[in-house]
């Protein structure tokens, strides 16, 4: 990162100092050296000079015009004048590069130009201080001064461009500076000597005098030029040819051998893939057996594995009344909570824990099984009476209901745990799951952790199971009805509100009390559209007794609103529609909230009530201290 900074930073730098030469250089040329043979020079280095440079093939020895031009410039017109030349020379390079296919960088052109510039530049203010330090005699006609101005022109140049040129190579991050100038910058000392070899001898033919001579002289140049480039493109051609004939060859050995390594190594794959096919097949058939019997996240055993356990004790017990077992069905309370709050990935690993506290637990004769998301089941052999039974099944609850950390979250888990005992009535193992669950439901109903089953409570159990579905169609058959129950101030007898009650008449059964179906209600979610059905039915008789008796339009009428509508957003929408379509003023409605439904959730509680708030409707809390609440947040909730 800071090696980038830099070069970015010598780049802009030298592209800044490049363009004050260039700049500087072009109002210093004077009027006098705009001649035609000056605008000659500079369309020889902007269209010609690029596209004459001739490299010798195998070598980096190249001979280039551009270095002719700018010296030669020099030569005639003095350092400006020729630092102008090398900026359009080396632009047109770049350009004439770019345009054959060669890729250049961002700030590529740029640098180099600067480069070029810079060096000449330097050059011009070395050549400045040569003459008067050395005591060289300033004779521009003769031949020594001019060998040694070119020679100076051509050392100073070379130095300085090479070594920027190294500098810059460096920053971008190459190698040390001399491993650099040395690799690419040294041989390219020839062009500048060559390049001085060449404007010295146009200068002498331009300064000869004789048009005839200085004529014939050009014509020699062309001829060598033109001889020496078809030369070289033979040699280039020539080279070519036998670089292209040893690649046949080199080619044709490489194919033979590649084909002959090629059979080798086809041959080894495939007994090696017909090994790996074999091992990937017996892989696969034991994979698909554990993936059939085992369950993948606990390695449990799943269903159907413990079902065929189950059932050969079932059938073992029918034959040997001595080979008793017990079967334990466990079920997470409110699991869903941690999924929702902390994400399943996590829930997962709570499932992966709980699998591994069960195994400690038991003995190695006994097996545990994961029958459902957060449902497992355990069978436990050779125990003499139900009682042991129980005594395991209460270790398991009071292990699996001690707190916990796990991934830095503290997790307590609420937990029932049904037991099951052997019996020769049994034909499957999903009639002793089914009687394993009935005892958990027992648990849960009683809050008591572990429920052994008994006949009593199936018939308890079948009977809740009508409930719940003749429950399920009450509504429409129109069996449930409010009763109202009316709010006296005892210290004037007047009536100032009432109290919605639900009422459920069974057409077979008769009066059903509401402590026994509102249970049935809550756990099967029936108390979600019951509530609704309640919002609306009250709100529409408020609106008629309002209608008949104007003084009850400050009466206020109370509905029990559960934990679990509560839970619900949809409870803001059925009040509001309920108020909506009754045209009822909201003060007239009180909507009452158990403190342990309140602060079962208590951020969410907040929100919605505030919520409620903003509706119009009244609040209020039931059953105030029979929990455990949290002051700060009962405080908080906005009840009237």
């Amino acid at each position: 990162m800071k090696r980038a900074l830099n070069s970015r930073i010598a780049k802009a730098v030298i592209i800044a100092i490049g363009a004050a030469v260039i700049i500087g250089s072009a109002l210093a040329v004077p009027r006098s050296a705009y001649t035609p043979g000056f605008l000659l020079l500079l369309v020889f280095a902007a269209v010609l000079a690029p596209r004459m440079s001739l490299t010798l093939p195998g070598s980096r020895f190249a001979l280039s015009f551009s270095d002719a031009a700018v010296f030669l410039t020099f030569v005639i017109y003095g350092g400006p004048a020729a630092i102008v030349v090398a900026a359009m020379d080396s632009i047109a390079n770049c350009l004439y590069l770019r345009s054959t296919g060669f890729r250049f960088g961002r700030w590529m052109i740029p640098s180099n130009v600067a480069i070029n510039t810079i060096s000449i530049g330097l050059t011009y203010g070395v050549w400045a201080i040569v003459p008067q330090v050395s005591g060289i005699v300033s004779d521009p006609g003769t031949t020594p001064f001019l060998v040694t101005q070119l020679s100076c022109l051509a050392l100073a140049q070379f130095a300085f461009s090479s070594i920027l040129a190294a500098v810059l190579f460096w920053i971008n991050g190459g190698s040390g500076i001399f491993a650099v100038w040395k690799r690419y910058c040294y041989s390219s000392s020839m062009t500048q000597i060559v390049g001085a070899a060449v404007a010295g001898l146009v200068f002498k033919l331009i300064s000869f005098g004789d048009p005839l001579a200085a004529a014939i002289g050009f014509v020699a140049m062309t001829v060598a030029y033109i001889t020496y480039r078809q030369s070289i493109n033979e040699v280039k051609d020539a080279m070519e040819t036998a670089e292209t004939a040893e690649k046949k060859k080199s080619e044709a050995e490489r194919e033979r051998r590649v084909e002959a390594e090629t059979h080798a190594e086809q041959l080894a794959k495939s007994l090696q893939m017909q090994e790996q096919a074999n091992e990937a097949l017996r892989k696969s058939e034991q994979d698909l057996q554990h993936a059939a019997h085992f369950d993948p996240l606990t390695g449990l055993a799943n269903r159907k594995q413990f079902a065929d356990i189950l059932s050969k004790l079932i059938d073992g017990y029918k034959e040997d009344p001595a080979q008793t077992f017990h079967v334990l069905f466990l079920d997470l309370r409110k699991f869903k909570h941690i999924n929702d709050s902390l994400g399943h990935s996590f829930g997962d690993k709570v499932l992966a824990t709980v699998a591994k506290r069960i195994v400690r637990m038991i003995n190695s004769t006994d097996v545990v099984a994961r029958i459902g998301g957060d449902e497992f089941a355990i069978v436990l052999t050779n125990l003499a009476s139900v009682g042991k039974a129980q005594k395991v099944a209460r270790r398991v609850y009071d292990s699996l209901s001690q707190p916990f950390s796990l991934a830095g979250n503290r997790v307590t888990l609420d937990l029932n745990i049904g037991v099951a005992p052997c019996d020769t009535e049994y034909e499957t193992p999903q009639e002793v799951l089914r009687d394993a669950d009935i005892a958990m439901h027992s648990a849960k109903e009683k809050n008591s952790g572990v429920a052994v089953f008994s006949k009593e409570l199936r018939v308890k159990f079948l009977e809740k199971i009508r409930l719940e579905n003749d429950l399920r169609h009450a509504i429409d058959h129109g069996e449930l009805s409010m009763s109202y129950q009316p709010i006296i101030n005892l210290s004037d007898g007047s009536m100032f509100g009432m109290e919605a009650l639900l009422r459920w008449h069974h057409t077979e059964l008769g009066q059903i009390p509401p402590n026994k179906f509102i249970p049935i209600a809550e756990e099967s979610g029936l108390i979600l559209p019951i509530t609704t059905w309640i919002l609306e039915e009250t709100c529409k008789q408020i609106a008629q007794w309002q209608k008949l008796r104007p003084e009850y339009a400050r009466m206020v009428v109370s509905v029990n609103i559960s934990g679990k509508h509560l839970s619900n957003d949809d409870l803001i929408d059925d009040v509001e529609n309920a108020l909506i379509e009754s045209k009822i003023d909201p003060h007239s409605l009180k909507l009452e909230i158990t403190e342990s439904a309140a602060m079962e959730n208590a951020e969410h509680t907040i929100r919605m009530l505030n919520q409620l708030k903003e509706v119009g409707v009244q609040l209020s809390i039931d059953d105030f201290g029979t929990g455990y609440s949290s002051l700060s947040y009962l405080h908080r909730l906005p009840f009237d």
